[in-house]
């Protein structure tokens, strides 16, 4: 038996005992961790990955039964939409980017001028994604993708995550068993994964590597390159906070149905100053809490069942136009709320 088959196998087992979650999953299967071993070689000799780089990955990598669970049991996002903002969009998060915003000047209008993306921009994606680099990922990659890939749920996707891993470390000279991330395997200071820094990395310290992990450059420069391939127009607004009329019709809410700026205004949405929105033909589309607007709806309609209860006002309802740049953040974190939040911290941070 292999030395690294039976050192994991024991970790394994032994975890069982520490971890009760994970006492119905049965027996370490010696064989299918020999498979996914065996597999993830071949398929890195097929992709030209040097023979160094693949002894490195394969050499006794670790079982790390906490990733599985983490993998298994993602926490249910419970705050609201204000409550995330608040979160995200804290005081000391602003106070921290400007900061940083002092230290780099000549990076950050490097990198602007050259990818076309805003020092304000880039400074929220970094403090979203690391908190400035402040936040430390404490996994090797290489055991949490192979942890990952054994697990099954999602293999091909981690098998990829991993040869590109491989294929980074190979042309870049670094070591990859030094390479660490989160358990799902975003690294660095925006939090790449492997097929995306693959694609989009590029080397801005001018040292011939790319390593967003150790080089702010080299991270910010990455980023700001994704951005621009998404396409990121640098003088238009990401979200707009606004006030929507409570009669709306709640399936606007989401995002997806698109309407003109005179559209909106003609359905009522308003600036949070209860001005009128200035009409004009740019296509955006509307985000708000459904949730809460649904919570509030229910009270309303309890309230009007009930002969003793005294009818309050409609609460204001806020909401945020989306403007094309949102949208294009979702195709780096598909979630609205981080989306507003960006759009948050980059007029803080102007």
């Amino acid at each position: 038996m292999k030395k690294h088959t039976l050192f994991c196998g024991i970790c394994f087992l032994c975890s069982i005992f520490i971890n009760p979650a994970f006492a119905n999953r049965g027996a370490f299967d010696y064989e299918r961790w020999d498979n996914v071993i065996s597999n993830i070689r071949n398929r890195a000799q097929q992709q030209k990955i040097s023979e160094s780089v693949i002894d490195e990955t394969l050499k006794t990598p670790d079982f790390i039964p906490s990733i599985i669970k983490s993998d298994r049991n993602q926490s249910e996002f419970t705050l609201t939409m204000d409550e995330y903002l608040n979160r995200m969009v804290s005081q000391t998060r602003i106070q921290i980017g400007t900061k940083k915003k002092s230290e780099y000047p000549t990076l950050l209008n490097r990198a602007s001028t050259k990818f076309g993306v805003p020092k304000n921009v880039l400074l929220a994606f970094w403090g979203m994604e690391s908190n400035y680099g402040k936040n430390k990922s404490k996994y090797q990659l290489r055991d949490a993708f192979i942890t990952l890939i054994y697990d099954g749920r999602r293999e091909e996707f981690f098998t990829k995550q991993l040869l590109a891993l491989m294929k980074i470390a190979d042309k870049n000279k670094l070591k990859i068993n030094s390479i660490h991330g989160s358990w799902a395997g975003a690294m660095g200071h925006f939090q790449f994964i492997p097929t995306t820094l693959e694609q989009y990395g590029v080397d801005g310290n001018n040292d011939g590597h790319v390593d967003i992990i150790n080089s702010i450059g080299d991270a910010m420069y990455s980023a700001a390159n994704y951005l621009n391939k998404l396409g990121w127009k640098k003088d238009e607004k990401i979200v707009q906070r606004v006030i929507i009329p409570a009669d709306i019709d709640r399936k606007f809410l989401n995002g997806d149905v698109k309407k003109s700026i005179t559209e909106w205004a003609n359905l009522g949405v308003m600036t949070t100053d209860s001005i009128q929105l200035v009409p004009n033909d740019t296509i955006v589309g509307i985000v708000a809490d459904t949730k809460e607007i649904a919570k509030m709806d229910l009270e309303e309609k309890s309230a009007e069942l009930d002969p003793d209860v005294d009818i309050a006002p409609k609460p204001v309802i806020y909401g945020y136009l989306t403007y094309p740049n949102f949208y294009r953040i979702k195709r780096w974190n598909n979630s609205s709320w981080y989306a507003i939040a960006i759009g948050e911290l980059s007029e803080k941070l102007k």
